[in-house]
């Protein structure tokens, strides 16, 4: 973690990985809804596992912020 992002507000932090969480679940229904419209019997399509991926990121970047909150 960036020894700069200690140094910042609690506040700000949290509205920081709020907004990390919220673009998550973003990625996360993208894959959800983009991975419905594909038959079962086919394979979903690499953009779902990408939105997953992202989404993945998104959550391991906000709790690397609430790391440095503590």
């Amino acid at each position: 973690m960036d020894r700069h992002l200690e140094q910042l507000p609690h506040e700000v932090l949290s509205v920081l990985r709020r907004e990390l969480l919220r673009l998550a679940r973003l990625e996360d229904d993208k894959a959800a809804n983009e991975a419905a419209g594909v038959p079962y019997w086919s394979p979903c399509p690499p953009s779902v596992n990408g939105h997953r991926e992202a989404a993945a990121a998104l959550r391991q970047g906000a709790d690397a912020l609430l790391d440095a909150a503590a």
